[in-house]
């Protein structure tokens, strides 16, 4: 088996680690490049060696010789499919360095993976078929490493030998890429002819290409610089509140950015709280300075407030906070994403709710044309704006890896969804602040005589929620109530006249209502909301958003066939003839409610029972 990369860094302290993934259309050779690279390293156990041998004979393309490919293909459904479709990780060494090498996939299916291998890396290897030149992944993969923040590129132009190491066809794809690459701020491409399957220019400088001067692949490998981001400011985020016993009391995480020292003033970001770093302690015990990279414990003079989630910077160097933003997402989910659905956005070590505002637009990345759309499909990548449900500690991603990108998680499947990088805070966050007002809603719940609460009747159309909405009001009002009734088709006719009944805008139109009844319920108000809400996801924001105390769900679990029997609006026989295609329940999916409050099949139970049943939950 190959080494741990635990087992490496014990063996090769003091050596520098280079992290590079190698990317590129199918078929490209990076799997055989970095096979090659590993037998050129001597980096295979006799083991390893005869399992190579005995697998290339059964799963090799290179007929009686080794195919060093199958050294990192190893899914079994990437060996038989002579394709790589996950991340491979790769550790060998040096003499003069140590290495983690990322094999990243080739097919556009696969672009999240891509993404995963290269938001680690320091540089990466961008692979072109001689025979084919330039294609479509080249500058999917290369626009994909400038996302990332890659800086430093390797092109190598593989399989020279299948051109006969012709120095045009070489120049060729030179420039064709440096022509499409030269907008994506690469600070360094170093171009190299290369056969990966023959060894040409990998660790000896081939005699096949006497035109070329430049270094050989791992000579490029083992003395290039390694940008390591220098900062005055310090970034811990705050992973775990360390505990041990009643004499310690600690705060675990690592050194994103600058350097922590024994006597430094930090700040608690969010909170302004300070105190003096008193003991800084590592797995290898105690320290007198802490650096990027680092994994420790900070001990402060004093006990304040901090907890799992916090950012501790230096008390002289404050990080900024926001609340709103623009990032670059990468959708990574086949579920689409959808302006204004809630998801969990995880920041360093943060974790708040977000939703997503706006979508700017999505990048076409063969032309890096900007293109309209309305929803974040699979490996689309697009320029979005995003709310957050409390400020977090943030940066521009250029600026800082570390507090510029994120993840967005599915809340019912928490599924990772998408991958994001921030560009700038949206100014609206600095200028809009909380106004604080005189009344408060105890004070009008006291005027009204009772507490505001939400009703929240879902069911599908013709179900039957209108109608135990109303009769609901009429009994609180005669019974002394203060009271509103939100019905969809008439909300629909004002406040939400400009959305229509995509998924996009049921999302959209059940987050302003969930607003809406979230405010008239501060007004201390009994508020119903009459509405389809066809997913789970938004009643849930509904839910969170007003408060789990406040919130009352009201399934009106009327079969489709009897809802569809009434067709009181003529929806269903539209929707059955083609005419309206999104009716939920019929063209839309509806997802019922795994546990609601109240269950009403209107079906089957007299509407005076009913009525009485939510009465005596609610008063």
């Amino acid at each position: 088996m190959p080494l741990s990369i635990e087992t490496y860094l014990e063996q090769l302290q003091g050596q520098d680690l280079l992290r590079f993934i190698t990317c590129g259309s199918v078929d490209d050779g990076k799997s055989t490049l970095i096979g090659r690279l590993l037998w050129d390293a001597q980096h295979l156990t006799d083991d390893q060696l005869a399992v190579l041998k005995n697998e290339s004979k059964k799963f090799g393309t290179q007929g009686s010789e080794i195919d060093f490919a199958l050294l990192v293909d190893g899914l079994s459904a990437e060996r038989e499919q002579g394709i790589t479709i996950d991340v491979a990780y790769r550790y060998f060494a040096t003499a003069k360095r140590r290495f983690i090498v990322a094999d990243t996939p080739g097919h556009e299916q696969y672009t999240r993976n891509m993404v995963t291998g290269a938001s680690t890396a320091d540089m990466a290897i961008i692979l072109i078929d001689a025979t084919q030149g330039v294609l479509t992944q080249t500058r999917r993969h290369a626009y994909l490493a400038s996302l990332m923040g890659i800086r430093q590129v390797v092109l190598a132009v593989n399989k020279m030998d299948l051109v006969g190491y012709d120095p045009s066809t070489f120049q060729h794809a030179v420039d064709t890429f440096q022509k499409f690459a030269h907008t994506l701020g690469f600070d360094r491409i170093t171009s190299i002819p290369v056969s990966a399957l023959k060894g040409d220019n990998i660790t000896q400088r081939s005699a096949n290409t006497p035109w070329y001067s430049g270094p050989t692949l791992m000579g490029l490998l083992e003395t290039i610089e390694i940008n390591t981001p220098e900062s005055e400011r310090l970034v811990f985020p705050v992973q775990w509140v360390n505990r041990p016993d009643a004499s310690f009391r600690g705060f675990s995480g690592y050194v994103g950015e600058g350097k922590v020292s024994v006597g430094d003033e930090i700040r608690v970001t969010l909170s302004g709280h300070t105190a003096t770093v008193t003991e800084i302690v590592s797995m290898n015990g105690p320290m007198q300075e802490a650096v990027f990279g680092d994994a420790v414990t900070l001990k402060l003079s004093k006990e304040i407030d901090v907890s799992r989630g916090d950012i501790i910077s230096l008390s002289q160097r404050p990080l900024e906070t926001t609340d709103q933003f623009e990032a670059t997402l990468v959708w990574m989910n086949e579920e689409a994403g959808l302006h204004g659905r809630n998801y969990d956005i995880k920041l360093a070590t943060q974790w708040a709710s977000a939703s997503i505002t706006n979508i700017k637009y999505r990048v076409d990345i063969n032309t890096l044309a900007h293109e309209a759309c309305t929803r974040l499909s699979l490996n689309d990548i697009s320029v979005c704006t995003l709310a957050i449900s409390k400020p977090l500690v943030y940066d521009n991603f250029q600026h800082s890896k570390t507090l510029g990108s994120f993840i967005l998680v599915d809340r019912i499947s928490n599924a990772t969804v998408a991958a994001g990088m921030i560009t700038h805070s949206l100014r609206r966050a600095q200028n809009v602040h909380t106004q604080v007002l005189s009344i408060s809603r105890e004070n009008r719940e006291k005027l009204n005589g009772h507490k505001g609460k939400v009703i929240w009747f879902t069911g599908l159309s013709g179900s039957g929620k209108s109608t135990l909405a109303n009769a609901l009001e009429v009994e609180l009002h005669a019974s002394g109530y203060r009271t509103y009734l939100l019905d969809g088709d008439n909300v629909r006719q004002g406040l939400n006249k400009d959305l229509g009944f995509t998924d996009a805008d049921r999302v959209e139109n059940i987050r302003r209502i969930a607003e809406v009844a979230k405010l008239m319920m501060d007004a201390g108000l009994i508020v119903m909301t009459a509405f389809i809400s066809p997913f789970r996801r938004e009643r849930q924001m509904a839910r969170e958003l007003i408060g789990e105390e406040n919130f009352v769900e009201v399934f009106v679990s009327t079969p489709l066939e009897v809802c569809e029997q009434r067709d009181v609006k003529g929806l269903y026989k539209k929707a059955r003839s083609g005419l309206l295609p999104n009716l939920s329940g019929v063209g839309s999916p509806y997802e019922a409610p795994e546990a609601a409050d109240f269950e009403i099949n209107a079906g089957q139970t007299e509407l005076d029972k009913a009525i009485a049943q939510l009465m005596r939950s609610i008063t």
